[in-house]
């Protein structure tokens, strides 16, 4: 009997459909899986074996074909368990209803007694089920919340084997599918940050900084001694973003169910991501990849803050591998016979020491580094990665007198107004503009039209240009970060002091900074 039952494979971050044809035939003895298996999914027919007989169901000794098609594509994982498990009971006459089968996508793995285990990528598997126009689609339970998001689709949760046998026994009537009010769950923990930047004693032109940062999708790096707060601020930014929309949460939440990294019974990601990986990583787990290409680190702060701290004990190999995907805010990873594409747009904010002591520039402590130290030191950080950050920020540690002030810092929120009042003047400016909502993410093209400075201006920045060495990169930089500071200052003129401050956050390019 030639029975069909459907899953899906995860490439990326979408999902294709996989038919699984089951065929029991009299002829002879033996199980055959083709279609691109790989040991994973051959693995299956003894995890099915074991189950289907702990539960009092016969495994066929006939000959069992099983097909996975499109056949040219390579299925991997053990997800596809409960998909042929279904079919096999099926084919050998042991399930009721098996027409029905033609209606869901069953996704699953299994265990040696039936229990069914977490699967990745339930989301994107969710959304093509509903483009197909499948009716419904059982997962495991721990996944069931994440794939329920999709509506117009019956999402049913399983613990067991069992539960997928009584529910087309009982034709659909054993399990009632789950039900996510997502939009409310969503805007109602937008706004949930257990750290907030009224937490921050001093440091008020670092907060300006990370503001204009903030307002305008610019990459950062704080440049100061051990213990003046640069970790303490840059895990702060996130709550001074505006908040993710349905689109962006949507993307966002696919990456990290693709990556298997939202927690069980998770729905929608709510929050911008904050992703701190160790200065050990290596070039794949920053920038995604391996055998089965998975996302890496910069996908996963996708929508959200990339924190690299102490920047030059990464490898050099490693951060330049990342140069590209902050330029056109995507990664592909190309194999031989498949090239995949993984969102990353993301704000890459850095900490560094000055020197490897620490302590170079401080107003207190002497550095006791030996001489050209500290341009060693530097020189780790190639000059094209610098000129792709757009703020250089130094750090001061913070006097004891604000440490020890009563008065708590302005809060999150107020800063969060301003930013959300920035980035609607960028939106409305973008209007039209496939992939650009903020001013990091203009055009040279856009850039000459939007950003155009009066001759006094010209001056300065030629002037600067010309003292500090400054590459035509960091002249864009330079003019995208003014075009956000007169955003926040609500005004469509790029007006001096703007351009003058855009100037001085270019530290890093100061001649004799390093000695």
């Amino acid at each position: 009997m030639l029975v069909k039952t459907f899953g899906s494979a995860v490439y990326g971050v979408e999902a294709i459909t996989i038919t699984v044809e089951v065929n029991s035939m009299e002829t002879n003895i033996g199980y055959l899986i083709v279609g691109l298996p790989d040991n994973a999914v051959k693995e299956s027919l003894q995890r099915i074996e074991s189950a289907m007989k702990t539960n009092g169901f016969d495994m066929p000794r006939t000959r069992i074909v099983v097909n996975m098609a499109p056949a040219d594509i390579k299925k991997s994982g053990s997800a596809f368990d409960l998909t042929i498990a279904a079919g096999i009971l099926a084919a050998s006459g042991q399930l009721a209803n098996p027409e029905l089968l033609a209606g869901y996508v069953i996704m699953g793995e299994l265990s040696l007694d039936g229990a069914v285990r977490p699967i990745k990528g339930a989301l994107p598997i969710a959304i093509q089920a509903r483009k197909e126009g499948y009716k419904g689609l059982l997962v495991p339970k721990a996944n069931a919340r994440e794939a329920a998001m999709v509506n117009n689709l019956q999402v049913y949760g399983v613990d067991h084997l069992n539960d997928v046998v009584q529910f087309f026994e009982s034709s659909e009537q054993s399990l009632q599918p789950l039900k996510v009010d997502t939009r409310d769950e969503f805007f109602s923990a937008q706004y949930d940050f257990e750290i907030d930047f009224s937490d921050v004693k001093g440091q008020e032109n670092i907060k300006r900084a990370l503001e204009i940062a903030a307002a305008g999708g610019h990459n950062a790096i704080l440049i100061g001694p051990p213990g003046a707060g640069k970790t303490m601020l840059a895990k702060r930014l996130p709550t001074i973003l505006p908040p993710l929309s349905l689109h962006e949460a949507l993307e966002t939440t696919k990456i990290h169910s693709v990556a298997g990294k939202l927690p069980e019974n998770a729905t929608l990601v709510s929050k911008r991501p904050f992703r701190s990986p160790h200065h050990t990583i290596s070039d794949v787990a920053l920038v995604g990849g391996g055998g089965v290409p998975q996302p890496g680190e910069i996908s996963l702060a996708h929508n959200g803050v990339l924190f690299l701290d102490e920047l030059p004990e990464f490898k050099r190999t490693v951060l330049e591998v990342m140069r590209q995907p902050m330029e056109e805010r995507r990664v592909t990873i190309s194999r031989a016979k498949v090239a995949l594409d993984f969102p990353a747009s993301f704000m890459l904010v850095a900490s560094m020491n000055p020197c490897p002591c620490g302590y170079y520039n401080h107003p207190e402590k002497q550095c006791t580094c030996p001489p050209g130290t500290v341009q060693k030191y530097l020189n780790k950080i190639s000059g094209p990665l610098l000129d792709r950050i757009d703020l250089h920020v130094e750090v001061t540690p913070v006097a004891f007198s604000e440490l020890s002030a009563q008065s708590s810092g302005e809060p999150s929120a107020s800063i969060r107004d301003r930013v959300i009042g920035a980035r609607e003047r960028q939106a409305s400016r973008y209007k039209g503009q496939a992939g650009i909502y903020c001013n990091a993410q203009m055009s040279a093209k856009q850039l000459r039209e939007i950003c155009a400075i009066s001759p006094v201006g010209q001056k300065l920045l030629k002037t600067a240009m010309e003292r500090l060495n400054l590459s035509a990169r960091a002249y864009d930089r330079i003019l995208k970060v003014s075009r956000t500071i007169s955003d926040l200052a609500g005004t469509d003129e790029i007006k001096i002091e703007h351009l003058a401050e855009a100037i001085q956050y270019r530290s890093l390019d100061r001649e004799g900074w390093a000695g």
